[in-house]
């Protein structure tokens, strides 16, 4: 039997070595990585949050407001790389704008950008639909 001590140890290890983890691996093994809690994030940092993935695009200190599902601002969503039209999310500026000719899904419909570090709805500019 594995006591708390050892288990907290396992644990530890497991988190730091998902740090080395690309997104791509990493959005398939969202429970290696620290559930989101009050406390400070640097960018870059990767924490999982109602069963999804999310990375830290700004650091700041955590407050119970600001959970990566709606802080934006704060954090992306890692989504699965194989999925070819993944829900269009609104972009919070350059750190999460789509590149040109990246596919989204948006009211029903597929769209690829035409524009690259395009923040911009679907529908609206920027955007050819497919």
């Amino acid at each position: 039997m594995i006591s708390t001590a050892e288990a907290r140890k396992m644990r530890a290890e497991i988190e730091e070595r998902a740090k080395e983890l690309p997104d791509s691996t990493a959005y398939e093994v969202p429970y290696m990585f620290p559930q989101w809690k009050i406390k400070d994030y640097q960018t870059g940092d990767r924490v999982q949050y109602e069963g999804n993935l999310y990375k830290c695009i700004q650091a700041h200190t955590a407050q119970s407001d600001w959970t990566p599902d709606v802080s934006v601002s704060l954090w992306v969503r890692v989504d699965d790389p194989s999925i070819e039209w993944p829900e269009w999310r609104q972009p919070t500026g350059a750190q999460d704008a789509y590149a040109m000719g990246a596919k989204v899904s948006h009211n029903g419909k597929h769209w690829i950008s035409a524009i690259d570090f395009n923040t911009y709805e679907p529908g609206v500019y920027g955007w050819d639909e497919a």
